[in-house]
């Protein structure tokens, strides 16, 4: 991809992934069917579906709703093939163990972005009566019932939380889970589990009361939009200085981020579902930002933020509060020129730098997004390798930034001549990376 391009115009956010992988495992739970509207079409929702697929689901698209009719489910194990392609496959434990009393299936993959065990999941399923055998390769757990129970999490964590509320779809009784996530993809599951008839009350302060087997009904949903993708554009366009409108804006939900916008020098208007934003002014460095669970910083956000303080005046500082391995993007920065040092869980980002482009790898989804926004701002051309990792939570990143003014595209896509002579060429190097030339 090509930098130091003016970028300008509208994007519409996709939908949620975070929301759309949970609320797919919570439609096990009916012996019937479910329509999921504004569902991405990314990698992580394709792999969710392959596995469904695999236990019986029936599954089919039109344009971005999909129809998924679990009349016949009749499985209950995932391969470790499947499972460790994404985190969020540990998301079926619940639902399987609700709708089959069983669940035997491979530990959780996804990106390697520090220590990230389940057992807070596990916990909570013994509590309500589940047994559960490991061997190190395979997890198997069993229940001849699932109980109500009050549990208290010892600290927030979003899938443990959700894995608790599927599970207490299908138990005896209330369940009351406190402590509990608060993320905006939580309440959009809970808010699918009560349209299909589960009743559900969440205090908004991290207490959620499920009552188990309610009577559920066909339901449709639409899933609602992506804030980090939203906040992917919003850091674009500061880094670039530049002018965007976000379409279907969670605007709400980006608040933490938001402040830190404004605190940068950025300008922005909330008007119903769009949000418009102006980085014309943005120039000041951020003395300490901390990640934390929501309403604090996403650390989903936080290498994309690395990336922006980058092009600021003066130091920023960053402290990963979420994730131990949280700070792998600052090496390929650094070699496009970024002056970055890492001290335990904080980071230290000096700038203006002078980033050039070159050759670097995405490592993980949200640091390749990170490299994508500091190629946007780099001198030349930027080749961004293992691609895929990004393609896991964006659906159109690369052709959205095509409409803002930029220049990018991936390895070995068609081209129209006619719209790219003078811009794009061949880049003859193989590679499964994202690239451009003028």
């Amino acid at each position: 991809m090509q930098g130091k391009r003016e970028l300008q115009g509208e994007v519409a956010v996709q939908g949620s992934k975070n929301a759309a992988l949970p609320i797919m495992a919570a439609a096990l739970l009916h012996k019937g069917s479910t329509v999921l509207h504004n569902c991405p079409k990314i990698s992580d929702v394709f792999v969710m579906e392959q596995i469904l697929r695999q236990l019986g689901v029936v599954t089919h698209w039109e344009g971005h709703s999909l129809l998924l009719d679990c009349r016949q489910v009749c499985g209950y194990s995932i391969p470790a093939s499947e499972t460790e392609k994404m985190r969020a496959s540990v998301l079926l434990a619940g639902s399987l163990l609700g709708r089959k009393k069983c669940v035997c299936m491979g530990y959780p993959g996804g990106c390697v972005i520090g220590h990230r065990p389940i057992d807070l999941h596990l916990e909570v399923f013994t509590r309500m009566g589940a047994y559960k055998d490991e061997d190190g390769k395979q997890l198997k757990i069993t229940a001849d019932s699932l109980q109500g129970i009050r549990y208290r999490f010892p600290k927030v964590s979003v899938g443990a939380t959700e894995n608790a509320v599927l599970a207490a779809v299908a138990g005896e009784g209330w369940t009351i889970l406190e402590n509990a996530a608060r993320e905006p993809e939580v309440t959009a599951l809970c808010s699918f589990l009560k349209k299909m008839g589960v009743r559900i009350e969440n205090d908004g302060r991290g207490t959620l009361c499920i009552l188990g087997g309610c009577l559920l009904s066909d339901v449709e949903f639409a899933i609602p939009p992506d804030r980090i993708v939203a906040g992917t554009f919003l850091l674009a366009g500061a880094a670039m200085r530049s002018r965007i409108t976000l379409l279907q804006a969670p605007s709400r939900q980006l608040n933490s981020l938001l402040t830190l916008y404004k605190k940068m020098g950025g300008q922005y208007l909330v008007s119903g579902g769009t949000l418009e934003t102006d980085s014309r002014g943005v120039r000041c460095a951020l003395p300490l930002t901390e990640t934390g669970v929501y309403p604090g910083f996403p650390t989903d956000l936080q290498p994309l933020l690395m990336a922006v303080c980058c092009t600021l005046q003066g130091e920023s500082r960053i402290r990963e509060n979420v994730f131990d391995n949280r700070f792998r993007v600052a090496e390929p920065l650094k070699k496009m020129g970024a002056k970055i040092k890492i001290r335990d869980t904080y980071a230290e980002i000096q700038g203006p730098a002078v980033l050039k482009g070159c050759r670097v790898k995405a490592m993980d989804l949200r640091a390749g997004a990170a490299l994508v926004i500091a190629a946007l701002y780099a001198e030349g051309e930027t080749i961004i390798d293992s691609c895929e990792y990004i393609e896991r939570g964006y659906e159109t990143l690369y052709q959205d930034i095509n409409l803002l003014g930029g220049r990018i595209r991936k390895e070995n896509d068609s081209i129209d001549e006619t719209e790219t002579t003078g811009i794009f060429e061949k880049n003859q190097t193989e590679t499964t990376g994202w690239s451009a030339k003028e």
